[in-house]
């Protein structure tokens, strides 16, 4: 690193590295511009080193691990399975290193000036980035901030050996006997089901009446009997109160209507939501305003309050996803370079890789009542396919809603096998403004999952073809 005393001049300058703060730095380098990035951890960020990426890794080792055993009805008899967990986890850290370079190499591809350090705020157009040994300042002419944000730690359940978050989570050595978990967002329910399939006996204790509140109560339904046929005990409306660590396990005292509960684990592991990393940055002396929970306050072009910096990712309103930080990074850039690009969530996915995967686009059936619409509600359940029957993969449906006068296509709902990949017809369909009849017209290969989205589109239009109205 540079040191002294006079700043380093600089065009765009973007601090953090994760699915934000890459992609920003790329494409603001697509559109002309010079583009220096600032990263104090691994490239890639929370996502692709401790976040999204190794945690579908360990939830997919824990699928094959559980399927090893559970296909006798297809014919398919094996031996008792055997698990190598140090395995698993070098296999799950070579999928890292594979993104994690690749990304390095796409920054390397595009130009961009990678620089090793933490960076604070000196006033609006300048940083200092330090790092162990020295420190440097940068002038830059743009700046967009995505450090994205970091697990919540409950005062009563500080993190030790024993008491992990989902970054803890994914790093252990051992597959525990006993796993309890607090929360049963998706997070909760990811990595719960993960070591549930890999032979943790696992408790969720949710706070509130049921896990997955986010979705529909018959999507969370469909996971919570997966859970359950797995051994998973589910706790709801359960206030963990206080633990006790020893050495080998944990103690964990939980209020249940009304009555005191004990739960007794190897290990805790604690999901109750994510803070932004906002409060060492100095943005206050950039002139960068926060609401009350931290949050950077943004336009629609992702500009801060002081005009030549912008937020995005977690740090931001919205749901804390790697998606919408990748997609508000190109909105900032382009902003930067002149563009009139604008955010618009109305098509932005949400997806928990449980079993079955659950995924949600624009509104649900409630949503639409809410906003007044006179809607269509239409189910295809995955039995009546094909392809999800020769999956052995059965379980679940897909939701259509549209509206009465004209089909528009409002949201989509799905809850069964591979729905994280389905839900991107959906999502084009909403962008697009398309309707159930543009969706019932496009031919679909057979036999595929994709179908299913035709189908419920069928039945929006009162034509459906494999099951009786």
């Amino acid at each position: 690193m540079v040191v002294g005393d006079f700043p380093v001049e600089v065009d765009t300058l973007v601090i953090g590295s994760g699915p934000g703060g890459y992609v920003a730095a790329i494409r603001a380098a697509q559109l002309g511009k010079k583009v220096t990035i600032v990263e104090k951890g691994t490239i890639g960020g929370v996502c692709l080193n401790v976040g999204c990426i190794p945690s579908k890794a360990l939830i997919e080792a824990g699928h094959r691990y559980h399927d090893a055993g559970n296909s006798e009805d297809m014919g398919i008899t094996v031996g008792e399975a055997k698990l190598d967990f140090s395995k698993v986890q070098a296999w799950k850290g070579s999928v890292v290193d594979k993104l994690t370079g690749g990304v390095e190499s796409l920054l390397k591809g595009n130009k961009v000036e990678v620089v090793r350090g933490e960076a604070y705020f000196v006033d609006d157009s300048t940083v200092k980035i330090m790092d162990e040994k020295s420190s440097q300042t940068y002038k830059f002419n743009d700046c967009i901030v995505a450090t994205g944000s970091t697990p919540i730690e409950i005062p009563a359940f500080k993190w030790s050996k024993r008491v992990v978050s989902s970054t803890g989570a994914l790093a252990l050595d051992e597959v525990p006997k006993k796993l309890i978990v607090i929360g049963g967002g998706y997070i909760g329910i990811e990595l719960g089901s993960a070591y549930a399939n890999l032979g943790s006996e696992v408790t969720i204790l949710e706070g509130t009446k049921s896990v997955l509140p986010t979705f529909e109560k018959q999507m969370s339904q469909l996971v919570v009997k997966r859970l359950k046929k797995a051994g998973v005990t589910i706790k709801t409306e359960a206030m963990a109160k206080e633990m006790e660590e020893t050495d080998t396990g944990i103690k964990v005292k939980a209020e249940i209507n009304g009555k005191e509960e004990e739960f007794e684990g190897d290990y805790l592991l604690v999901t109750v939501g994510r803070k932004p990393n906002t409060d060492e940055l100095g943005l206050e002396q950039a002139g960068v305003e926060l609401d009350e929970k931290g949050l950077v306050k943004i336009d629609k072009q992702c500009r801060t309050s002081s005009s030549h910096i912008y937020a995005i990712g977690d740090i931001t309103h919205g749901p804390a996803l790697a998606h919408k930080a990748s997609y508000e990074a190109k909105v900032a850039a382009e902003a930067i370079a002149g563009e009139p690009a604008e955010i618009d969530y109305t098509a932005i996915p949400e997806v928990v890789f449980s079993g079955p995967e659950l995924a949600s686009v624009g509104l649900n059936e409630k949503q639409a009542k809410e906003e007044g619409y006179d809607y269509v509600a239409s189910k295809f359940p995955f039995q009546a396919n094909g392809r999800a029957l020769s999956l052995n993969q059965s379980e679940g449906f897909l939701k259509m809603i549209t509206r009465k006068e004209d089909g528009l296509v409002l949201g989509v709902q799905i809850a069964g096998t591979n729905a994280s990949d389905m839900i991107s017809e959906a999502c084009l369909a909403i962008e697009a403004g398309m309707t159930a009849e543009d969706i019932a017209l496009t031919i679909h290969a057979h036999p595929s999952l994709g179908e299913i989205t035709m189908e419920t589109a069928e039945v929006a239009l009162g034509m459906p073809i494999h099951i009786v109205k």
